[in-house]
């Protein structure tokens, strides 16, 4: 059976980041402004979410296309986004898509949990052909995701309850994705200390 094709770096990037990046620049172009559409008033955020969610359903489509694959976390992604995002542009109501972090990390951090109650290699099911280790660092390595999907959870509802929508929509589109590089720089040394010897991958064929 062949096997899938990997899309080019740049290719991948773009579909990935692409949407939240189009999503905050229409915040920025229209954040003091409002979108009359069939006779109904919208702000820039709402506009901006009618943008994002078919873009998102597109790129993901698309990445599947190119890969043959979808993650778990990008359909659970695609899931909240079109319904937290339809309720958004249907209520004409932020708060909404403004949720949709907080579900999602809550989600993650429920299911890598039960993962660890069942005492399942989940996460290296998911991760295991990228950052091949051995299972006590998928077992750390899912305690410390359990940990941080829930300290990002309530941050996101800090952020939204106490600060202005320009401060999620950075925070959102930006903080949160250099939150998640930076926890996977900070776990360097676990990968290393876990990794997999490089004789027993070459023993697989």
């Amino acid at each position: 059976m062949t096997e899938p094709k990997k899309p080019a770096p740049l290719a991948k990037a773009v579909l990935e980041f692409g949407p939240a990046l189009l999503f905050l620049l229409t915040f920025l172009a229209l954040k003091n402004k409002t979108v009359t559409l069939g006779g109904t008033e919208y702000q820039g955020f709402v506009v901006a979410t009618m943008v994002f969610v078919p873009v998102q359903v597109i790129a993901t489509l698309i990445l599947w296309r190119m890969t043959g694959k979808i993650s778990v976390m990008q359909i659970m992604t695609l899931v909240l986004v079109v319904f937290f995002g339809g309720l958004t542009a249907w209520l004409n109501d932020p708060k909404f898509l403004e949720m949709k972090p907080t579900i999602l990390y809550l989600f993650f951090a429920g299911l890598l949990g039960l993962s660890l109650a069942l005492r399942r290699n989940w996460l290296q099911a998911v991760m295991g052909e990228a950052l091949p280790m051995q299972p006590e660092g998928w077992r750390i390595l899912t305690i410390r995701l359990v940990v941080l999907f829930l300290a990002m959870a309530a941050l996101n509802e800090i952020v939204r309850h106490t600060m202005s929508q320009s401060a999620w929509v950075w925070f959102k589109t930006i903080g949160l994705v250099v939150i998640m590089f930076g926890f996977f720089i900070a776990n360097a040394k676990l990968f290393e200390r876990y990794a997999l010897p490089a004789k027993d991958e070459d023993s697989r064929g």
